[in-house]
């Protein structure tokens, strides 16, 4: 088990995999990116906003608060153009 997938960030989650809602907590709401960062993208691999948007939206309906959360937090980077998204090294 690693530290992103702890049972704090678990119990953020309902049965059916899907994210209720985003945590406020800015520490909880780190913990969350970190996991879905690692879960959910490769690295070494370029991703274009639909396919960042079609990912996230398989775990929480505010796909576009996810994205930013996740660019503003560093774990997902994009050129200037946004013309793609890589996960943080």
């Amino acid at each position: 088990m690693t530290g992103t997938d702890s049972p704090a960030v678990r119990s953020l989650f309902s049965a059916d995999g899907r994210l209720p809602a985003i945590p406020r907590k800015a520490a909880r709401r780190e913990q969350l990116l970190a996991h879905l960062a690692g879960a959910l993208f490769e690295a070494d691999r370029s991703y274009s906003e639909r396919e960042v948007n079609d990912t996230l939206r398989t775990v929480h309906d505010d796909y576009p608060a996810l994205r930013r959360f996740l660019v503003e937090a560093g774990h997902l980077v994009r050129p200037q153009d946004g013309s793609s998204y890589r996960r943080a090294a």
